[in-house]
């Protein structure tokens, strides 16, 4: 029975049967840095970030449903902002709410704010297993606009960036590079005022930053107001070459960050480093000579 909980291959095989609790300790598993041998080499991604309050949780609801109406499964990995004191995480919970009796909806939280969170190798490596559990749409969502939130959303295909009536956290996305990562850009609660201002503002950053004429969607996720133009360009979404070569620039940065936290020296090195054996060039060079990335 121990095996069966913590081999990866075991758990991956009950999990194709639809098993929940299996699929649900398989990415535990994963996340712990130990992989399963997995057939599928792509997944169907979308990351979607933006600040804590402008109603990611009821525009993903709305996208779920969307999607379960075309016959669609759908998987959300939730990076969430964790509880100091329960280290328990705040979004997912939400939707777990919603969603939880949904037999093509799957939910798994996991709380961003312990040891060094969840590597891009890592985050690949669940997308790819949920592939080929039969999850067809897989939804990264974290919650904030900092460089972290980049390097978990750079994992996806496709970006989706949330933000809310006159917040100013654009400016944030904008230092973090976000702003320049998203394919789909977002204004929820469209009936509030100031959200149309805040369109147009993204509209002029867009306009300085890369030139690059990008719809900037008004929608009310409350009120199912603009979901279905989203979710039309969602569906005929295009890669952008731009964005692209930015989103794999992410993904070498968070293997180099991934191959730097697991390395199996790396206490020693740094040890080395505050007495002064060792200088940053040569860390690195030995670093760099590891082949272990993250537990591949």
């Amino acid at each position: 029975m121990a095996l069966e909980l913590t081999d990866p291959e075991n758990l991956l095989i009950s999990a194709k049967t639809g098993n929940r609790r299996s699929l649900s300790r398989l990415l535990s598993v994963i996340e712990s840095g130990v992989y399963p041998n997995l057939i599928s080499t792509t997944s169907w991604t979308i990351g979607i970030t933006g600040p804590p309050g402008v109603g990611k949780s009821t525009l993903i609801g709305r996208m779920i449903d969307h999607w379960v109406s075309e016959g669609e499964n759908i998987a959300v990995l939730a990076f969430d902002p964790n509880s100091p004191i329960s280290g328990g995480s705040f979004l997912a919970d939400r939707l777990r709410i919603n969603q939880d009796c949904n037999d093509n909806v799957f939910v798994r939280s996991f709380a961003s704010g312990t040891n060094f969170g969840v590597s891009s190798p890592q985050i690949e490596k669940m997308c790819l297993a949920l592939s080929e559990c039969g999850w067809t749409r897989i939804v990264i969502e974290t919650v904030g606009t900092g460089q972290s939130e980049v390097r978990i959303v750079a994992v996806a295909d496709r970006v989706l960036l949330v933000d809310g009536p006159d917040r100013g956290d654009i400016i944030q996305a904008e230092k973090a590079g976000i702003l320049e990562l998203a394919d789909f850009i977002v204004i929820n609660k469209s009936d509030l005022p100031g959200a149309e201002s805040a369109a147009n503002n993204i509209r002029m950053s867009l306009d300085l930053t890369d030139g690059e004429s990008r719809e900037v969607h008004l929608v009310s996720a409350m009120n199912d107001i603009g979901i279905e133009r989203l979710m039309e360009e969602i569906k005929s979404f295009k890669p952008n070459d731009d964005r692209n070569k930015l989103r794999m620039t992410e993904r070498l940065r968070s293997m180099w960050d991934s191959k730097l936290v697991f390395h199996n020296q790396i206490e020693h090195i740094i040890q080395q480093l505050c007495d002064g054996s060792l200088t940053l060039t040569e860390a690195i060079a030995q670093v760099g000579q590891s082949t272990d990335f993250g537990g591949e």
